[in-house]
């Protein structure tokens, strides 16, 4: 496993996920004031795992994090990127066909904490990014995710094409969205071991891997705007994954 530098993780839910998970959490930090009642689990959990807890006031934290910390603060350990194995091995230990999601270029780490909240409700396998031109796991990431980084893995590669290649070969077929002489998403086959390529923000899906995918599809729109958010279209494909995996395990 690689690792990637990230340091503070703020809020109530995303620090409460990262004890949870069993993560290397270095320090934590409440503001004065913050109601004992609403962060009693959390103190709960670093008192089991030997958390140092310091209560100082809010301008510390304030200069600690930047984001709504809502008064808590946790120094953490580096984000740990998976393995292509770890996302195989992850759907061989639910006894279910692979489902991951491939994120071309993704650069707005919104949209990917976003999308990383959605593969965790519906039980996606992993997610593969790029090491080029793309978001990685940090900590305006982890916020937004509130706290399923802790839960999906990613996978994070030199080069996608050729990912894509070796999941073919072991099995893997891959969708991708076009809006052009494409199929409707919602006749997909999602029972097979599936990948699923969302493109960047901007661009879309590159030509190359556009080429190597087994099925597209295209979101049907009839409004005025003619693509769909990121993440929002990367939550459409996965529900409708989910929904059909659910229909033919009855």
């Amino acid at each position: 496993m690689s690792e990637h530098n990230g340091e503070m993780i703020a809020g109530k839910n995303p620090v409460l996920e990262a004890l949870r998970s069993g993560r290397e959490i270095n320090k934590l930090w409440i503001a004065e004031g913050v109601k004992k009642t609403g962060v009693n689990e959390l103190l709960d959990l670093a008192r089991e795992r030997g958390v140092l807890v310091q209560f100082v006031p809010k301008k510390k934290v304030d200069q600690l994090s930047d984001a709504n910390h809502q008064g808590i603060v946790a120094s953490v350990a580096a984000y740990k990127y998976a393995e292509i194995e770890d996302l195989f091995n992850a759907a061989k230990a639910k006894n279910e066909d692979p489902f991951f999601l491939i994120l071309d270029e993704l650069e707005d780490p919104h949209n990917l904490g976003s999308i990383m909240r959605t593969a965790d409700a519906i039980g996606v396998h992993g997610i593969i990014i790029p090491k080029r031109r793309a978001v990685g796991l940090t900590a305006v990431v982890a916020k937004a995710s509130t706290g399923a980084i802790e839960h999906v893995p990613v996978v994070r590669v030199t080069n996608l094409a050729q990912t894509v290649d070796e999941l073919k070969d072991r099995g893997v077929w891959i969708a991708g969205t076009d809006a052009k002489g494409s199929v409707d998403y919602r006749k997909m086959d999602a029972t097979l071991p599936l990948a699923v390529i969302i493109g960047s923000e901007g661009r879309g899906m590159s030509r190359l891997l556009k080429e190597k995918c087994d099925f597209l599809y295209h979101l049907p729109m009839i409004g005025h705007v003619n693509s769909l958010n990121a993440s929002v279209a990367a939550a459409l494909l996965m529900y409708e994954v989910y929904r059909k995996r659910q229909e033919k395990n009855g």
